[in-house]
C-alpha cells in the first residue's frame, strides 16, 4: 500500500512528532537532550526554517514549525540521521531509533496555531504520573521543564536564538514582558481548562488543524497530488528544490573573502575560511554535514561540524565577519532566484 502523501508548501506550519521505535526511550541522559537540541538548531539554521516550539519527552518529541522553503522533508532528514547516528556511536547500537515516518500534521496560523501552542507546552505535565500530581506540583515541573521551549517564553529562562517567539507572543499584545506574561497565564490556564474541540480536531481531522475553510483547502491540495501522482508528476507538484553547484558556491565564497578558491580549503588557524565554505555548501548546495566535509576534502562530518558551530558562536560577536557572511549569502540568495526564473 503507497505511503499518504504529505502537503508541501512554501509556508506551511506543521505540528512535528518523532517517536521512538517499538516504544523505546530516545534519550538515555542530559547530554542526548543537548545533543538533539545542538542538531536541532543546525538543521533549523541550515535549512532556514522557522522553529516556533519544542518539547522533547523521553520517547517522544513535539517540534511546531513553519518552512518558508516548502523543504520539511529533507529538514527532518538531516536531523534525525545526524541524531540517530550520534546515538547509535555514542550508545554503541545499530539500527533504527525512531518509529517509521514521523508525524506531520499542518496547522493553521493565529487562532488555532496559539492553541496547539497551549497543547505542545503543557505536555510535560499531561503524561504519565505527572497528571496525577496536585496543581501547584505540576505548575512547577512546567516552569521547571528545561527540555521545552516554554520557560523561554514565558520570561523564566534567556531566549532561544533558533527559536521564532514572534508569531505567538505577537498574538498577545503589548511589550515583551507584558506579552511573556499574558501567554504565560493562557498556556498555564491549560491546566484546570481542557481544550475539547481541539483535541477533536487533532484526533479526527486527516487533512490539517484549523478552521473548515482551512481543512477544505488542505482536502483540495491534497486531492490534487494524489492526481499528480496518478499521472507520475508527484514529483514536480513538489517542485525541485533550488540549489547551486558546489563550484558556484565556493567561487562566491572565495570573491567574498577575497581569495582564491584553493585557499579555502587549506587548513589554517584562526581562520574562519573553510567553516564558511562549509556553512554555504551546506545551505545552498543541499549537502549535509559530511557531503560538505567530502567535498572540501576533510575526513569527518563531525569536524565540519564542530567548525560550524564554532563560526555561529564567533558570529555572535564579531560584527565585521557577520557582516562578510551575511554578503556572501546575500549573493547566493540572489543567484538562487535567478536560476528560478530561468
Amino acid at each position: 500500500m503507497a505511503r499518504k502523501l504529505r502537503i508541501h508548501f512554501e509556508g506551511a506550519i506543521y505540528h512535528v512528532t518523532i517517536r521512538g521505535v517499538g516504544r523505546r526511550e530516545l534519550f538515555d541522559d542530559e547530554a542526548d537532550r543537548e545533543r538533539f537540541l545542538e542538531q536541532l538548531q543546525d538543521a533549523v539554521e541550515t535549512d532556514r526554517v522557522r522553529l516556533y516550539l519544542f518539547c522533547l519527552m523521553t520517547n517522544h518529541v513535539h517540534l511546531v514549525l513553519e518552512t518558508p522553503g516548502g523543504n520539511l522533508s529533507r529538514f527532518m532528514q538531516r536531523l534525525q540521521t545526524a541524531y540517530t547516528v550520534y546515538f547509535n556511536l555514542r550508545h554503541g547500537r545499530s539500527g533504527h531509533l525512531m518509529q517509521g515516518r514521523y508525524g506531520a500534521v499542518l496547522v493553521e496560523g493565529d487562532e488555532y496555531l496559539l492553541r496547539l501552542s497551549r497543547y505542545v507546552q503543557l505536555n510535560p505535565v499531561h503524561v504519565g504520573e505527572c497528571r496525577k500530581l496536585p496543581l501547584k506540583a505540576r505548575l512547577q515541573r512546567l516552569r521547571r521543564y528545561r527540555w521545552s521551549s516554554y520557560p523561554s517564553y514565558a520570561g523564566l529562562r534567556p531566549r532561544l536564538e533558533y527559536v521564532d517567539y514572534a508569531p505567538l507572543l505577537g498574538m498577545m499584545g503589548g511589550r515583551r514582558w507584558k506579552a511573556e506574561r499574558a501567554y504565560r497565564r493562557y498556556v498555564e490556564s491549560g491546566l484546570v481548562e481542557t481544550d475539547a474541540e481541539l483535541l477533536e480536531l487533532k484526533s479526527t481531522a486527516r487533512h490539517g488543524i484549523g478552521s473548515d475553510e482551512f481543512r477544505a483547502r488542505m482536502r483540495d491540495l491534497y486531492q490534487d497530488m494524489l492526481r499528480a501522482r496518478k499521472r507520475r508528476e508527484d514529483v514536480a507538484f513538489r517542485g525541485r528544490e533550488r540549489r547551486l553547484s558546489a563550484e558556484v558556491i565556493r567561487r562566491e565564497t572565495a570573491l567574498g573573502l577575497g581569495r582564491d578558491e584553493a585557499e579555502l580549503v587549506r587548513r589554517t588557524r584562526h581562520d574562519w575560511g573553510r567553516a564558511i565554505l562549509g556553512r554555504m555548501l551546506c545551505r545552498y548546495g543541499g549537502l549535509d554535514q559530511r557531503g560538505a566535509a567530502a567535498e572540501m576534502g576533510i575526513l569527518t562530518g563531525s569536524a565540519i561540524s564542530m567548525r560550524l558551530r564554532r563560526l555561529r558562536e564567533a558570529l555572535k560577536e564579531d560584527r565585521t565577519l557577520a557582516r562578510t557572511v551575511g554578503k556572501i549569502e546575500g549573493r547566493l540568495e540572489l543567484l538562487i532566484r535567478k536560476e528560478a526564473l530561468r
